[in-house]
């Protein structure tokens, strides 16, 4: 480990080692795995318990912290924080369509294999036995909250406390289970974007109709299509991103010579939002963090042929999906298309082995404090209250305050209850 660097109120250190990129046949290679440590200036020579941070995704690396702010300035009054870059993010070997380039599609279909939250979670087991560390406390959002109940399900003894954000999945809902519960909360969502904002839902078909009409081609280049543009509903899910949408369809459209096109400002807003394209777990990875034992089969493909509603007709009224990956994203976007049989292979496997264990969940005796999002539109808040009522030693605040984003839009408020929760059990 390196010596602490300062900058401004926070002290942080890198911290490195080299875990198996499969823990069933270690002479499969490792992977590095990197994490950062920050505790406030104050406490630097403090005897503070360890809280580390599990990033929603999956295939997003943790934050880079900035400023002593949000759920990190509540949490460095009681810990040491350690920021983990799960495997295959930021600097813990990251998966990307370069890195893969030298595997044949069966090989890169095995090797990913090993990226779900399982693994992630021993790694952390492995860093934690590097540190030294008898127990630690976690803070998951999202995809990192799905990660903290498998870390519960077959590794409580490493656990003091336990936060989730937005996070609490179903232990048994199968993909499509999961898909039919979301599309409808995305439906609800569209139907309040377009009822807030007048003259959106006109903006919004016009584009597709261009889009329709024209060859149309973002800045990396890429063809860009209606399906693409149906995907930013994506945004929707989090506070201030409807507004968000709104101002960017004012400046959707310039003017050439006298004739209407869509702009290269709004364009790049279209690129900017293909986060799969940087981060391919997050989309080659996404069914597969709902499957145990049965495979995907492009669930969200199958299941949105239920909803009409968004299948666009020429001339018709564009919906919007949300957190849905396609199998023709994987033919359409650039980054993509070189994982496109990888994605196919991994989308028919059917032996996911099992994320939870319901019996460990039910005797739990780790303190579980949960932030639940009523209008949550990525993790559908019936199951979220399913999987509650199965859980020993859990508390949970229920708000429609906040959407999915809740932690980074007011996470000290936040993370200060739900340690007051956890206090109380």
């Amino acid at each position: 480990m390196q010596d602490f660097i300062k900058s401004n109120e926070l002290c942080f250190r890198n911290i490195n080692i080299n875990v198996p990129v499969n823990y069933e046949q270690i002479t499969d290679g490792v992977l590095t795995l990197f994490a950062r440590e920050v505790v406030h200036k104050s406490n630097m020579n403090a005897d503070l318990p360890w809280l580390v941070y599990l990033q929603g995704g999956p295939g997003f690396a943790a934050p880079r912290p900035e400023a002593n702010s949000g759920w990190l300035k509540a949490a460095l009054k009681h810990y040491r924080v350690l920021l983990l870059d799960q495997r295959g993010t930021g600097a813990s070997s990251a998966i990307t369509h370069q890195t893969l380039a030298s595997k044949s599609p069966q090989q890169q279909a095995e090797y990913l294999t090993h990226f779900r939250a399982d693994n992630i979670v021993r790694d952390a087991e492995q860093l934690r036995q590097h540190l030294g560390i008898d127990q630690w406390a976690l803070l998951g959002q999202s995809f990192g909250g799905f990660c903290a109940l498998h870390y519960l399900s077959f590794y409580p003894h490493s656990l003091s406390r336990v936060f989730m954000t937005g996070g609490i999945p179903s232990l048994t809902a199968t993909a499509d289970e999961v898909y039919q519960a979301t599309y409808k909360r995305v439906a609800d969502k569209n139907k309040a974007f377009f009822k807030r904002f007048a003259g959106a839902q006109q903006q919004c078909n016009a584009i597709a109709e261009y889009i329709v009409n024209n060859k149309v081609y973002l800045p990396n280049g890429q063809l860009f299509t209606v399906e693409q543009f149906q995907t930013w509903g994506i945004t929707l899910g989090g506070t201030g991103g409807d507004l968000a949408m709104y101002y960017a369809l004012e400046n959707a459209f310039v003017e050439i010579e006298g004739q209407q096109a869509l702009s290269y400002d709004f364009l790049n807003i279209m690129l900017n939002q293909q986060s799969y394209q940087t981060n391919p777990i997050y989309a080659i990875l996404h069914e597969a963090i709902y499957c145990q034992q049965q495979a995907s089969q492009w669930s969200a493909e199958r299941v949105r042929q239920q909803y009409p509603q968004y299948q666009y007709q020429r001339g018709g009224d564009v919906s919007f999906t949300g957190e849905m990956v396609y199998p023709w994203m994987f033919d359409q976007m650039t980054c993509l298309q070189p994982l496109c049989e990888a994605a196919h292979l991994l989308a028919a496997k059917d032996d996911w082995p099992l994320l939870y264990c319901a019996d460990q969940l039910a005797k739990n005796t780790v303190p579980i404090a949960a932030a639940v999002y009523v209008e949550d539109m990525y993790v559908e808040y019936r199951y979220s209250c399913e999987t509650l009522a199965l859980l020993a030693n859990a508390k949970s605040w229920q708000t429609n305050q906040y959407e999915h984003n809740g932690l980074r839009v007011d996470g000290e408020h936040i993370l200060e209850q739900l340690i007051v929760l956890a206090d109380s059990l």
